[in-house]
């Protein structure tokens, strides 16, 4: 019997990185989960890898800076699956470089990916959550959320508004039964940092599975308990 065992999660940004390594840890505690991301192809080899060790997997490709496709994978998982219980939002994009030096056209897929895409679905799952009078929904931030990193100040923003976000919506879903946490990462050695070119040490950083097994502890804890706000760092500190 698996921690989460009956329970339905959907998991944006699933396709690689964070967000694969959070819908295998869920599907191995046994729930079934909706992988959201573009790639049609990520998705697959996810879905099979779940589907491959006894889990259940829905791969719906979507692009969740887009209104109607976010409702649609939440019409499509509650159709599918029957009921949503869990939501992850990890899709996210990162560039960093002097703001000085920046223009706003650069701003625009962060701001749209990185913020807006989290609370578009939010409120796309909680009609659900709030007529089951339960659900969890567990946002990823960032430690740039925490701490001044000069060269991430629009990344930064982003990750800021996640945490203030967050913390507005647990309060105003408290009264429901629906709770909302947020998880706050250091560096995590993820495709992300490959055009990135220059990075902190990879071997020193968290790995995607690290971030995973927290985000199963948040999941798994009973309704009488939620954890709303928590920092996960490499050992070595901010790197």
């Amino acid at each position: 019997m698996g921690a989460l065992d009956g329970r339905v999660a959907i998991v944006t940004g699933a396709g690689r990185g964070i967000g694969r390594a959070i819908a295998v840890a869920l599907a191995a505690e046994g729930a079934a989960v909706a992988l959201a991301a573009r790639s049609r192809a990520d998705l697959a080899a996810v879905a099979a890898e779940i589907k491959d060790a006894g889990g259940r997997a829905l791969a719906v490709p979507t692009d969740v800076t887009q209104d109607a496709a976010v409702e649609a994978l939440v019409e499509q998982t509650a159709a599918e699956l029957g009921r949503i219980d869990l939501l992850v939002t990890s899709a996210g994009t990162a560039a960093f470089g002097q703001f000085a030096e920046s223009k706003p056209g650069d701003w625009e897929q962060m701001l749209a990916l990185n913020l807006r895409a989290v609370m578009l679905s939010c409120r796309a799952v909680l009609p659900t959550m709030l007529r089951q009078r339960a659900g969890l929904i567990i946002n990823l931030a960032s430690i740039a959320a925490k701490r001044a990193l000069p060269g991430s100040a629009v990344y930064t923003a982003t990750k800021a508004g996640i945490v203030g976000f967050s913390r507005v919506l647990a309060e105003e879903m408290r009264p429901h039964g629906v709770r909302v946490g947020v998880l706050i990462p250091g560096a995590v050695d993820t495709p992300i940092w490959d055009a990135l070119g220059a990075s902190p040490p990879r071997e020193r950083m968290l790995r995607p599975e690290d971030v995973a097994r927290v985000a199963v502890l948040m999941a798994s804890l009973p309704p009488n308990a939620s954890l709303e706000e928590l920092v996960l760092l490499p050992a070595g500190g901010i790197l």
